[in-house]
């Protein structure tokens, strides 16, 4: 066979349009499609006790969906800790448009704070609420009651650490009550009924969360860092926004990427059952997969896992973002990660498949 014309062609297209010969090679070393049923054999052989689903989408915008048994992208879960960052993302919209500050304090906003000014729990402020530096610990009973009184609560919480003698800014503690009072901050500050008024607001000027609700315990008194239902799709959509600079202008995007914890001492950590080390931010976590964090670089991957297991993410290195949805019982997140964890490599390589 005379090759010599099917040549003379190849090189004339590449002459014309040098970049075919690129894509070409790129094609032929890296299939979208491959990488796809690569992520969905890995998928289906992983060992776990309930159903999920796992959403991925790269830069492109390009998603990946994968459900297990009943799971769909639709069914609506218990939020548990994945809420903190929408809270997060919510309150620092509210900062971007002037109505608190980083510094402000409860009680510029709290009309009956209980906490003295002599006490040091009165200076923490509200970006110490978002990191969890701001020395509460406890949380009061009324924080889970379904016909709770939300302020009333924020300021049990409020009662209920007043005695303990910590220094804001000084330890990481992950607890709830951080955001219940950073909540009523901005309630108060945008002159509104309640936390439902500020989520609808939300829903409305960004579109997200359409079927969601902050409805845990209920309605009237909404816990913050775990009291969502949302589905999967609407949580990527979330993570996509947030990804591509439509929930924040970038002022307030680089605030939010600081690692806040990285001079503080990290007193409670769910992390340490990973035997990692991870840092906070404001309502997420820096991951760090070692046992010391100077093994690693905030804002490389950050997440909010759930305690039932759920686990959204954006892997800011590879440039896309993923969740496993899943309600398995309470104190799993250890196996939300582990499935993620389990076909990382397959995820990895389809998010840079160019």
């Amino acid at each position: 066979m005379n090759y010599a014309p099917h040549l003379l062609w190849i090189i004339i297209a590449i002459l014309i349009n040098p970049a075919w010969a690129e894509r070409s090679v790129a094609e032929e070393k890296c299939s979208l499609v491959q990488r796809e049923n690569d992520l969905h054999n890995a998928l289906v052989n992983v060992v776990t006790d309930v159903d999920f689903s796992f959403l991925l989408e790269r830069s492109d915008g390009r998603q990946f969906i994968y459900n297990r048994g009943a799971a769909t992208p639709e069914h609506l879960y218990k939020s548990a800790s994945t809420s903190k960052w929408v809270t997060s993302i919510i309150i620092l919209r509210l900062v971007e448009q002037g109505y608190l500050k980083f510094s402000d304090k409860p009680r510029d906003y709290i009309s009956d704070w209980p906490i003295e000014k002599t006490n040091p729990l009165n200076n923490m402020t509200l970006a110490q609420l978002l990191s969890f530096t701001s020395g509460l610990t406890d949380e009061p009973v009324c924080m889970n009651l379904r016909r709770g009184d939300f302020e009333r609560c924020v300021n049990k919480i409020a009662a209920k650490n007043s005695s303990n003698q910590l220094i804001p800014g000084k330890q990481f503690y992950y607890a709830s009550a951080h955001l219940q009072v950073a909540g009523l901050m901005a309630i108060k500050a945008r002159g509104v009924d309640s936390w439902q008024t500020l989520f609808r607001e939300f829903q409305s000027q960004t579109g997200l969360f359409p079927t969601a609700a902050y409805d845990l315990p209920s309605l009237t008194n909404p816990r913050l860092a775990g009291g969502m239902h949302w589905s999967s799709t609407e949580y990527l959509a979330f993570l996509s926004a947030l990804k591509n600079g439509k929930l924040l202008n970038l002022a307030m995007m680089e605030l939010l990427l600081a690692d806040r914890t990285a001079d503080v001492v990290m007193a409670f950590s769910p992390a340490k059952a990973l035997g990692e080390e991870w840092h906070y931010g404001l309502g997420y976590w820096h991951e760090c997969h070692s046992t010391s964090f100077a093994n690693c670089r905030a804002g490389d991957r950050i997440s909010s896992p759930g305690s039932y297991g759920a686990y959204p993410y954006w892997d800011r290195e590879k440039n896309y973002v993923g969740i496993v949805a899943r309600q398995g019982e309470l104190k799993s997140f250890r196996q939300g990660v582990a499935i993620e964890r389990a076909v990382r490599p397959y995820a990895e390589a389809w998010a840079v498949c160019h």
